[in-house]
């Protein structure tokens, strides 16, 4: 970081400077100055479209920094004012411009964010933020020009100055393969450990006598599990742009960002719950050809409670994750994904179990307990709604982010129709489920929240340059090319091998299950899980920059369908591979045992 903007070249009469002015219509600001539209700042300018400042320059429709600069296209008006600037003392100036043929004000703020050294050269970007109101001249009673606050940003870039939302660079190639993976690797061991403890989890509770009196609760499972890629990790990647982009630096923007995305997944958790359970309840109706009102209503209350709190508290724990990132200059697009489902398979399959069998227990005792949850639920959704609303990142997903969330939990479904169905042919592959798709989805979404802010950071949703991304790649430019997504597809690639032996051995010390850990079995299951992820990557980028090029915010839909993609991808790759080994040899519906 430099102090450029911290800097003053003192003329004869102190921190006051004169010289003689070339203004145009909003001022300019220390030294001679021939201006454009917008004003320059700190030096000789003759300026153009959006100004110069520090130097000498030769300016374009963009603007110029450092210096004495040439303008362009925008005209000048000649008149020798005096000029004085006014220093504040801490970095930031303040001054007032006043012109010889006629009335013009200009008060500027300087202020230095920051500054990126890369090669030896300073890349400076400027924004300008315009009053453009007329304001009655205090001596003539007629009009002065309108102030203009000057507001200077020295950011990661090229140098370009640009109109209106600073379109961010990439860091250029700070992070190696090893920063990556580093960053990566350790929250992803961290979540795949939880993904463990929900296979075992899942183990033992398929016995229970509530899974096995009420089967459907097994079709909820892969639903209630895909909120953590619905809701979660939507959430982590949307914090994670707005905390790369500057928006969450101040307690205030933080506090006002976290409580709007909490009460916004409290509403969506509300809404896929219900509706989860719904689906859920018609399958399970297709599949026995009846459906009972005292199971339904269990269903219902059961998901929504799940889904309601584990929401909550995963949402809090990514929130924490991502402002402690960001103190700790770790890319939280990195983190904060495979954190935010580290617990989110075990928190709900756990709360799963214990409602619904407290639930159980209620049935024919006190019957009114499931009816109050559901309402109470649903009577909160509009408070949630009103809260939401509030912020405009959040309103914006509340109004538009439906879509995704509901079509991923029906995908997520016919994967929960598809274990319900191997659970009972196969008990040993209830263990596997929570890994196979966690490790997908939690690998899967740190690409797609990665891509996601490459692409804010180069400009706004639908502003596409496909020359430099393509919509469309081949396989081989997507693992094997020399750009940053193909480097980070390769770095994810390689955790999947020892990332999943690290998770099945892991389960056979913990001698649950009912699969030994034949070689067989691991190979076919090793080539199943690379599959799985190969595939998810690839579609990550086409996916999301398709998304962008039609102006929808990857942030908010590209994770729900590529988790819930690699759900059902997972559990139906695992039961050919379970079905695979059963058929090659193995004669026990215990594959291994």
């Amino acid at each position: 970081m430099t102090s450029a903007a911290r800097q003053h070249a003192h003329g004869p009469q102190g921190p006051h400077h004169q010289g003689a002015h070339q203004g145009n219509l909003q001022g300019h600001l220390q030294g001679s100055v021939q201006g454009n539209a917008l004003g320059n700042a700190h030096g000789n300018a003759h300026g153009n479209a959006l100004g110069n400042a520090h130097g000498n320059a030769l300016g374009n429709a963009q603007g110029n920094a450092h210096g004495n600069a040439h303008g362009n296209a925008q005209g000048n008006a000649h008149a020798p004012p005096a000029c004085s600037c006014e220093s504040s003392g801490d970095g930031t100036h303040a001054g007032v411009c006043t012109g010889g043929h006629g009335p013009a004000a200009l008060k500027g703020r300087y202020s230095q964010l920051g500054s990126t050294m890369a090669g030896g050269d300073e890349s400076v970007e400027l924004t300008l933020v315009d009053a453009l109101e007329g304001v009655a001249d205090s001596e003539g009673g007629g009009k002065r020009l309108p102030d203009v606050v000057v507001e200077t940003k020295i950011l990661p870039g090229n140098g370009i100055v640009h109109d209106g939302p600073i379109p961010l660079q990439d860091p250029p190639n700070m992070e190696t393969y090893f920063s990556i993976a580093i960053q990566v690797f350790i929250p992803f061991l961290i979540a795949g450990f939880g993904m463990v403890g929900a296979g075992l989890v899942l183990d033992a509770v398929q016995h229970w006598g509530v899974f096995e009196e009420i089967t459907e609760i097994v079709i909820l499972v892969p639903a209630l599990l895909g909120l953590k890629g619905n809701l979660e990790m939507t959430l982590a990647s949307r914090l994670s742009t707005q905390a790369n982009l500057g928006h969450m630096d101040t307690s205030r923007q933080q506090w006002s960002m976290i409580v709007s995305n909490l009460t916004l997944i409290q509403c969506q958790a509300t809404v896929v719950g219900f509706l989860g359970s719904v689906v859920a309840i018609v399958m399970g109706g297709l599949k026995s050809h009846s459906v009972e009102l005292d199971h339904a209503l269990l269903l219902c209350a059961s998901s929504l409670v799940t889904a309601s709190i584990a929401s909550f508290v995963l949402g809090l724990i990514t929130a924490a994750v991502i402002v402690f990132s960001r103190h700790c200059n770790i890319n939280p697009d990195n983190v904060a994904t495979p954190i935010a489902a580290s617990l989110g398979d075990i928190t709900s399959l756990s709360l799963l179990s214990y409602v619904s069998t407290e639930l159980y227990y209620c049935i024919g005792k006190q019957d009114w307990v499931a009816p109050l949850i559901i309402m109470t639920y649903i009577t909160l959704v509009p408070l949630w709604v009103y809260i939401a609303q509030k912020n405009k990142q959040t309103r914006e997903v509340l109004y538009t982010g439906w879509t995704p969330v509901v079509l991923a939990m029906m995908i997520s479904s016919v994967g929960g129709l598809i274990l319900d169905y191997m659970v009972s042919r196969f008990e040993g592959i209830a263990v596997f489920q929570p890994v196979i798709n966690g490790v997908g989805g939690n690998l899967v979404a740190v690409q797609a929240s990665r891509i996601s802010t490459s692409l804010h950071r180069h400009g706004p949703v639908g502003d596409l340059d496909t020359h430099r991304d393509p919509i469309f790649i081949t396989p081989v430019a997507g693992f094997f090319g020399k750009g940053t997504h193909s480097r980070t597809t390769r770095v994810l690639m390689s955790m999947v091998v020892p990332g999943h032996l690290i998770f099945i051995y892991t389960i056979k010390y913990m001698k649950a299950g009912h699969t030994s850990m034949t070689p067989m079995f691991v190979v076919i299951y090793l080539c199943v899980a690379v599959m799985q992820v190969a595939v998810l990557l690839y579609l990550a980028y086409i996916i999301i920059h398709w998304m962008w090029k039609r102006g929808i915010d990857p942030d908010n839909s590209a994770i729900p369908y590529l988790t819930s993609m690699g759900d059902l991808l997972g559990i139906s790759l695992l039961a050919v591979a379970f079905q695979f080994l059963y058929l090659v040899g193995d004669g026990d519906l215990d594959v291994g045992d």
